[in-house]
């Protein structure tokens, strides 16, 4: 099938909020997260099906209404960042009262197997295999499961009255639709939010996947300055819903996000699939007595961090304001947004630089209390690259998709945009 060239423009005006500038990380599903999926399926050739604007494909998605489904998903990420894996002890990697989202992040580099299964609001299950390891979290109508094979532990809970599997709290088996993007369908979801005037929208072609016709649609930034190249989504189309989603950084070279479905069934899981039963010799704990449905940022870590990780987030409680952050602020639009921070050290006072010690700009020698011995500061220098410009001086960190500058007065610029975009807004927000 040709291309089709129509683009899909939704005209809205743009605000300043961070939960809209956030969109191009949300894309890559990282910025937080960072989680992505895997490789492209092998293609038996590409189905000749009749022709669709893009327009009413993404109208087809959002009309797509399934309930029923089970399969087997790919999961691959390559950010340029280390593996999690060794994080284990402080993600919670021996307990499966580890909260979900902790276990989920290790999606966030290499690739992973993954098996899901739905049948209505009320029925949910998800598998991350590792070999013969895996974890499991279970939503079957009154109760909810996490099991951590590895750590020979499951953690249980009633499910509160009414809990239909969206919203509600979040405990240790909270279902899948509760967790991070880990599907194609989540992550489309996340990249069609970004339509708007900043980007082209296409249908490109048709696909196989997971042996059914699919259309490509794919997702581009209309601005230069943005690490991202596109984002291709494969939609069912017979029936609306994402197969198979891939993120290309702008530089090229493999997928830095990809998910892609493996084998699907839109038939109705049988209910034995939801059916969960500890394998013997599991240790069982009832949620209330884990301490699993605490909220929060440090949820989900082992007491011993739990407690320095929120003593630390006290000296946080000031750039919480009425709307978000008083110590954030949004620069730019779309794909190129950069959020700035006021990080520590900043205190509004930007003409007073903390002290460095690479000889620039008067920085005390070894005796200087306030610097960092010469070594650690080398150290630091060869993570990054060395930048300077009407803001002053800083570091700028790197992956193949976010990059972060800092600067030597404490501020903080993200975004999913290239080392000289990121430069070009540090310098506009200081004129």
């Amino acid at each position: 099938m040709a291309p089709n060239d129509s683009d899909a423009r939704t005209a809205r005006p743009v605000r300043a909020k961070v939960t809209r500038y956030a969109v191009p990380v949300a894309v890559a599903g990282v910025a937080a997260a960072t989680i992505g999926l895997v490789p492209a399926l092998a293609a038996a050739g590409d189905p000749d099906l009749p022709k669709i604007t893009a327009q009413e494909l993404i109208e087809r998605i959002a009309a797509s209404d399934v309930q029923q489904m089970s399969g087997t998903l790919k999961v691959s990420t390559d950010l340029g960042l280390p593996s999690v894996a060794g994080l284990g002890d402080l993600l919670g990697d021996s307990g499966a009262a580890a909260s979900a989202d902790a276990q989920l992040m290790k999606l966030a580099s290499g690739t992973h197997t993954l098996r899901v299964a739905a049948d209505g609001p009320d029925r949910q299950r998800l598998t991350v295999q590792d070999g013969a390891d895996e974890y499991t979290l279970v939503h079957n109508g009154g109760e909810v499961w996490a099991y951590d094979s590895k750590a020979g532990e499951a953690v249980h809970e009633e499910a509160p009255a009414g809990h239909t599997g969206r919203g509600g709290e979040r405990g240790p088996g909270a279902d899948a639709r509760q967790q991070p993007p880990v599907t194609p369908g989540d992550l489309a979801s996340q990249a069609l939010e970004a339509v708007d005037a900043t980007t082209s929208v296409t249908v490109e072609g048709t696909a196989r996947v997971a042996g059914r016709d699919a259309y490509q649609l794919v997702i581009k930034p209309r601005q230069s300055g943005s690490t991202i190249g596109s984002v291709k989504v494969a939609v069912d189309a017979r029936n609306g819903v994402p197969l198979k989603f891939t993120l290309t950084p702008r530089d090229g070279g493999k997928a830095a996000l990809d998910a892609g479905f493996t084998k699907v069934d839109f038939a109705r899981p049988d209910a034995s699939v939801f059916a969960f039963t500890p394998p013997k010799g599991t240790k069982v704990t009832e949620a209330d007595a884990a301490g699993a449905g605490s909220e929060g940022p440090a949820a989900g870590l082992k007491e011993k961090d739990r407690k320095a990780v929120e003593e630390g987030l006290k000296g946080l409680e000031g750039l919480e304001g009425p709307d978000g952050f008083q110590g954030l602020n949004v620069l730019g639009e779309g794909w190129t947004t950069v959020v700035e921070l006021a990080g520590p050290g900043a205190g509004g006072d930007a003409a007073a630089p903390a002290p460095r010690r690479d000889g620039a700009g008067g920085a005390g020698g070894a005796g200087d209390e306030d610097g960092l011995p010469p070594e650690a500061q080398q150290f630091l220098d060869g993570l990054g690259d060395r930048v300077t410009g009407s803001f002053g001086s800083g570091m700028v960190f790197k992956t193949r998709l976010v990059n972060a500058l800092m600067t030597d007065d404490g501020r903080v610029y993200v975004g999913a945009v290239t080392q000289q975009a990121l430069v070009a807004a540090a310098n506009g927000a200081t004129k």
